[in-house]
């Protein structure tokens, strides 16, 4: 039985506008958390302790909506990481201890991602795969749910460029949150909650185990990989290595931002001819050797249109592997298994940074290499591990969506 027009663009309208909301709070937070806590006295580790809170707080709460989030309700989780978020707003604001930010931070509800940003991304791509629209037309969505978050979140990073101010920042994640919590319950009127599954399908994960822990490992080692290679370690070995100045790399970082947004977009374009997995593979691979090639660039000039390239095609896969994923696995089990993958992401990045730190007295350039050579190893291993495997047939429902 197909969903009903008028209320699937309901649907991704809300997402949407969500989305947006929420990249802008987090673009501001991305970009004066550090300074605010600085400014409050924190030392570095005090201000390692929040941040590791806030990633901690992703990986526990996609966890706890991947075991309980369709018992509970998915708009009524959906509503509470909001209030949250706004809760964290006000102890920003207020000036309130360290430890009920970092308690705070542990819901989930804080984090300095745009793109797949913690539990909140859990739930929404469980929603956006929730209607019985053809697989094209999903797949669209995701590619325009991830252009907003990026074009949002540059928005908010504007934003942070005013004098770092506690009000500034808890004032607007405050005002996000409250809107959020807002549209969290017009999520609710449109029917997003899952089916009641039965017997052993009752498990978060019963039939696609097996697929999702397979999926969840090739992630993780993605995920170490990308944070070998943050953009704040691109920003300083472009420095170190050329010279650039951050009137410069702040310019290329602009450009990347709108490269980034288009390839969303594009993605489900390539994807509609030649399917998910080939679109998250061959787009993928050939981004991973540009960036292999970045440390022998013989000058600026040419390390930059590296990165450009590189990131014409690096972000494809986003859209279609969260599609893919939502794909792959029983309605019933979207849930979890959006929860499973997400976690494994969130959980190895941040070593990735730390490891990049330990190799650079072997070599400056060495983690951009070795990030490349794993990012391609993944690609790999991605194709020849699920080839083989089926995308099931039907289209994409939920049970209980509009």
């Amino acid at each position: 039985m197909s969903v009903p027009t008028t209320p699937r663009r309901a649907l991704m309208t809300t997402v949407l506008a969500s989305q947006a909301l929420r990249g802008v709070g987090y673009g501001l937070l991305a970009v004066q958390l550090g300074a605010v806590l600085r400014g409050r006295g924190l030392d570095p580790t005090e201000v390692g302790l929040v941040l590791a809170a806030i990633v901690a707080g992703s990986a526990l709460a996609s966890l706890a909506l991947g075991r309980w989030g369709d018992r509970v309700g998915r708009a009524r989780c959906y509503g509470l990481l909001y209030v949250a978020l706004a809760a964290g707003g006000f102890v920003l604001a207020a000036g309130w201890p360290l430890w009920l930010l970092a308690v705070v931070a542990l819901s989930g509800a804080l984090s300095t991602e745009v793109v797949e940003s913690g539990p909140f991304t859990t739930v929404e791509q469980v929603v956006l795969a929730s209607t019985a629209a053809p697989q094209a037309t999903i797949t669209r969505g995701f590619g325009v749910y991830n252009a907003v978050a990026t074009l949002a979140g540059a928005a908010g990073a504007l934003l942070g460029t005013l004098p770092a101010s506690g009000r500034l920042l808890g004032g607007t994640l405050v005002v996000v949150g409250t809107g959020g919590a807002m549209l969290a319950t017009r999520l609710a009127a449109l029917g997003i909650e899952a089916p009641r599954p039965q017997g052993a399908a009752a498990r978060p994960l019963a039939s696609s185990r097996g697929v999702v822990v397979r999926l969840a490992a090739l992630f993780a080692v993605d995920s170490l990989a990308g944070g070998l290679v943050v953009q704040a370690y691109v920003a300083y070995w472009l420095g170190v290595r050329y010279g650039a100045s951050t009137a410069v790399i702040g310019a290329v970082f602009a450009v990347m931002g709108l490269l980034q947004a288009g390839s969303f977009l594009a993605a489900p374009l390539i994807a509609a001819r030649v399917g998910l997995l080939a679109t998250m593979v061959f787009t993928h691979l050939p981004s991973n050797l540009l960036l292999a090639a970045v440390p022998f660039a013989p000058n600026l000039n040419v390390a930059i249109a590296l990165l450009l390239a590189r990131t014409c095609l690096s972000q494809m896969d986003v859209p279609t592997r969260q599609a893919y994923v939502m794909a792959l696995v029983p309605p019933a089990e979207r849930t979890p298994a959006a929860a499973v993958t997400n976690t494994a992401r969130y959980v190895t990045r941040p070593v990735g940074p730390a490891l990049a730190g330990l190799l650079q007295p072997l070599g400056l350039a060495l983690p951009l290499v070795l990030a490349g050579t794993a990012k391609s190893a993944y690609d790999l291993a991605l194709w020849r591990l699920f080839r083989p495997v089926p995308l099931p047939t039907r289209t994409a429902t939920s049970g209980g969506a509009p």
